[in-house]
């Protein structure tokens, strides 16, 4: 049995401070400080004259912060399941922009996203808690309703391989990554959560989807390893 939604919750309640560092990012995932540059560049010369941006299981509030210094005095709506991840995001932000800042604290299966509001859409680590294709299909479609023509949405996320012996490779490749950045237990205890929490697709499967929702413009940014960076600009 994968974590229920609340199991989630409690566990990002409790590691605020590992969510906050603008210059490493999540030390869990691989090239986390590329993959935030790459995302607010792609973002910026994509939807230059954006004017708010929704960032979808904010944590505390990275992304936004790299995508405003590039475009700087956005409003933003910031959502995640975790009220302290969503305070600290919050307070780092208000720092950052003189626009407008709005938080809601919930599950971006269940909250109702208003039709053509934003410019920018950024998703960080947190789609591959979604569970079913037909989550994804929802979820995604939810994205493209919620963007302006011409606004662009942003992925950041744990990745499966299509093919099993590559799938082998990349967790073989991870293991080695979080050994090397901590040790065999810290590679053990993320190996665990990510078993008991996490139900990625592979990254070819989210690029159909997001054309089969509408998006008819899809990128890869960078891949490396099981993580990637990617998206697409509604027209």
């Amino acid at each position: 049995m994968k974590s229920s939604v609340d199991e989630i919750r409690r566990r990002f309640d409790a590691d605020v401070e590992r969510f906050s560092n603008l210059e490493t990012g999540q030390s869990a995932t691989v090239d986390a400080p590329l993959a935030m540059a790459l995302v607010a560049e792609a973002a910026a010369v994509t939807t230059p004259l954006a004017r708010h941006v929704l960032d979808v299981g904010c944590g505390a509030g990275n992304y936004t912060l790299k995508l405003l210094e590039r475009l700087p005095n956005l409003d933003v709506t910031l959502i995640d399941l975790s009220r302290p991840m969503l305070d600290r995001a919050t307070e780092r932000l208000s720092r950052a922009t003189t626009g407008r800042i709005t938080s809601s604290q919930g599950d971006i299966r269940e909250i109702k996203l208003p039709d053509q509001n934003f410019d920018i859409i950024l998703a960080a680590a947190v789609l591959h808690h979604l569970r079913t294709d037909s989550e994804w299909q929802e979820v995604f479609t939810a994205f493209h309703r919620a963007l302006h023509p011409g606004g662009s949405l942003w992925i950041f996320d744990l990745v499966e391989s299509s093919i099993p012996a590559v799938q082998k490779l990349m967790q073989q490749k991870y293991g080695e990554y979080l050994t090397g950045f901590k040790d065999e237990n810290y590679r053990d205890h993320v190996f665990a959560y990510v078993q008991k929490e996490d139900s990625p697709k592979p990254l070819i499967f989210q690029l159909d989807k997001l054309r089969e929702v509408g998006f008819n413009q899809v990128e890869i940014l960078h891949k490396n390893v099981c993580f990637a960076a990617f998206g697409a600009v509604k027209n």
